[in-house]
């Protein structure tokens, strides 16, 4: 009995253990949707309720399951609507597939309805590889290649499929001249380096007697390596915010995370150290990595085109984190753990407890830092976490110490709005049995949150562990940019821009059949997280929180902090209200050093 090459392409994949495509219908894979029904619904169609939403569910499904993730979309705007999400993929290097509907051919080249070059269009999200498929006997080769580039290399492949293509029957490729056969699977390998760049490398770090660490998500299949080699070189070890859950903050030595939206311990580090190895990490932003000349430097990561970058490194080591790591650690030193390390787990313990003089200052009506530091003691230890763009962001890179078994992600590189609700829609198929938790602000949530909140309403009941809690941020502000103007710009709130319409986020949740609460006062925070944590459905959490709590940067001083309220308080009369009576006597409290100026204790 022949198949069409719409099943086939479900067929195969299947063989490569898809069992999810997260997608937007439309009638440009009219093809596909029909062997789905004959599949009875193999691979699982998740319909998301935009086309980027679901490649955003994609991300986060990849993200944490460690698979690959597949999405799918119509030709022409449905197609266009993915790029965002396939974008995100590609900068944070995800492996994500999609597979996208393309007019017939015969009306390719003819200005024809919804046609979109879509080769050109995503040569540049997919460039490792995209293609189209034309005769039926390039499958299954284009569905093999896709999904072992997108594994192999972490990164975004695409394959279009025309709509008349879809309807043909299936005919593999037979054992003949330009014919291209395939096979499946994905082979494990773990590339190492070359033993004298290992040589190298330890006597870079044998040599060191201010050790930092400095790692990424590439480093979070070798935590114990990493934490033997910290203990060997007496070393204090920061993380990016893509490998916040890639070591434990119990740590004492764990200084958190860096850059921007980091902690003091983590700019301190690096800021003292003389010696930096990088593991894993992309981190972009070198001004918070040592002063060029002051430290010697040595970089390990995976992939030989991501080496060399962000800082002058005397040696680059190409390999998996942890077979490099367990080839380099007999050729390491033993230090001492002398004052170097006792500063490190002084400055980093000292930082927790200004976490928490922090997230206690009062605010109105909400100090956000109280809302997600209240969360961190209760934070399942098998918990999901994803942090949208924005001020959130800032509180869950400082706020929330990962422990156990406890994942978490963002937008890392692109930094887009949006994938806070999505990713842990994908992270809930990926484990429908852990509870999932997304930090988002009102921005955020009105741009799309809202939205997938009921396809949440639509799946949650299909997973045994129905909890899933949307936190919702809402300060009717574009708080992070408009802060970042302030500091930046010495602008106050522009409020055409930054403004916004207030909405009772908990009451659309309960119109839809999900559970909701919206929190007004401080004395209820705690209670409220108890709540959502014991629903038995996706739950939101509306809490009503200060826009004039700053994100304060780890290595502000109280001058800048205070440039950055003066420039609020010159504003107009409605931007002025907007700061609390006293706000400069309590930013002063919130930073470490209290009643200092411009020393290295703030």
């Amino acid at each position: 009995m022949s198949i069409k090459v719409s099943d086939h392409v479900l067929q195969r994949l299947r063989e490569w253990g898809v069992d999810h495509v997260f997608a937007y219908p439309g009638d440009g894979i009219n093809g596909l949707l029909a062997a789905w029904g004959r599949a009875d619904d193999k691979p699982r169609f998740v319909q998301a309720r935009h086309e980027e939403m679901a490649a955003f569910q994609a991300v986060g499904y990849a993200k944490f399951s460690g698979r690959v993730g597949v999405c799918a979309a119509t030709s022409g705007p449905g197609a266009i609507h993915l790029l965002n999400g396939l974008y995100d993929a590609k900068l944070d290097h995800v492996p994500v597939v999609a597979i996208v509907g393309q007019t017939n051919r015969s009306a390719m080249g003819g200005s024809y309805q919804q046609e979109v070059d879509l080769l050109s269009l995503f040569k540049d999200v997919a460039s490792e590889y995209v293609e189209m498929v034309t005769v039926p006997e390039q499958l299954p080769n284009v569905i093999d290649r896709a999904m072992r580039v997108a594994a192999a290399k972490r990164t975004v492949t695409a394959v279009i499929l025309p709509a008349d293509v879809q309807e043909l029957d299936y005919s593999p490729p037979q054992h003949a001249f330009k014919m291209v056969p395939s096979s499946l699977g994905m082979p494990s390998f773990a590339p190492v380096p070359d033993e004298a760049d290992l040589d190298r490398a330890a006597e870079v770090l044998n040599a060191g007697e201010k050790v930092a660490v400095l790692i990424g998500q590439g480093a979070r299949g070798a935590r114990l390596e990493v934490e033997q080699l910290a203990d060997t070189l007496g070393a204090g070890v920061a993380k990016a915010l893509l490998g916040k859950d890639a070591l434990s903050d119990e740590l004492p030595y764990v200084t958190g995370a860096i850059g921007l939206l980091g902690t003091r311990p983590s700019y301190e580090l690096m800021r003292d150290c003389d010696t930096l190895l990088v593991i894993g990490s992309s981190f972009p932003y070198s001004q918070f990595l040592p002063e060029f000349g002051k430290a010697r430097a040595v970089q390990i990561d995976i992939d030989p085109f991501m080496v060399g970058l962000r800082y002058p490194f005397e040696v680059n080591l190409v390999g998996d984190a942890r077979t490099t790591l367990t080839r380099l650690l007999p050729k390491l030193e033993r230090k001492k753990h002398g004052s170097w390390r006792r500063k490190i787990e002084k400055d980093t313990a000292r930082w927790w407890e200004v976490m928490e003089r922090r997230a206690g200052v009062e605010a109105d009506p909400i100090n956000p830092e109280h809302v997600v530091h209240a969360l961190d003691a209760l934070l399942p230890e098998d918990v999901i976490l994803a942090a949208d763009s924005g001020s959130a962001a800032n509180w869950y890179a400082r706020h929330l110490r990962m422990r156990g078994g406890m994942r978490g992600s963002l937008s890392g590189t692109l930094a887009t709005m949006g994938p806070g609700v999505p990713y842990v829609i994908g992270a809930k198929f990926a484990h429908p049995d852990r509870p999932a938790i997304a930090l988002v602000g009102d921005g955020a949530m009105q741009m799309n949150g809202m939205a997938e909140l009921i396809t949440a309403a639509k799946y949650y009941r299909d997973w045994s562990d129905p909890r899933m809690v949307v936190a919702v941020l809402n300060n009717g502000d574009l708080n992070q940019v408009t802060w970042e103007m302030r500091a930046m710009s010495g602008a106050p709130q522009f409020l055409p821009s930054q403004a916004l319409p207030d909405v009772a986020y908990a009451d659309f949740a309960r119109s839809i059949g999900l559970d909701g609460l919206r929190v007004e006062k401080p004395g209820e925070v705690e209670g409220a997280w108890q709540r959502a944590l014991a629903a038995d459905r996706p739950f939101v959490l509306d809490f009503r929180t200060d826009p004039a709590v700053p994100p304060v940067p780890p290595h502000a001083t109280l001058d800048q902090i205070e440039a950055a309220a003066a420039s609020v308080l010159k504003g107009d009369s409605d931007s002025a209200a907007m700061v609390r009576q006293g706000f400069k006597a309590k930013v002063q409290e919130m930073l470490p050093g209290r009643g200092h100026r411009g020393g290295g204790e703030q």
